[in-house]
């Protein structure tokens, strides 16, 4: 019969080794920066039944929303309003070792471009 240990015995098995706890920081980190929309959901105690409610669409285009690699931004800024949270987009430019944050505003409404002749 195979031996197995507990999960508390791994655990301390790897927060003992040296750098551990470094490790395992940025990897929670780096976790929650990369979080995917049905885990936001998920994390908030919503269900893709309930969002979809709210925006007028069915559960199966919600299920469709989180798994998109390419999304439309009214489409992103409407999901993540119904959840609560706003849209904000940060554009990163790399110099040498600096990083340079700029944030984009994308407006909301766009007014309608007429051509006037004369």
């Amino acid at each position: 019969m195979p031996s197995s240990k507990n999960y508390l015995e791994l655990r301390e098995q790897v927060a003992s080794r040296p750098g551990a706890a470094d490790r395992l920081a940025a990897l929670r980190n780096e976790t929650l920066a990369e979080i995917g929309l049905y885990e936001l959901r998920s994390a908030l105690g919503r269900s893709q039944t309930d969002v979809a409610a709210e925006l007028g669409v069915s559960q199966s285009a919600i299920s469709q929303l989180e798994r998109a690699e390419d999304l439309k931004l009214s489409t992103l800024r409407k999901y993540l309003a119904r959840l609560g949270a706003r849209l904000e987009l940060i554009a990163v430019f790399e110099d040498d070792d600096d990083e340079h944050l700029v944030s984009i505003r994308i407006a909301e409404h766009r007014e309608s471009i007429s051509s006037h002749s004369e």
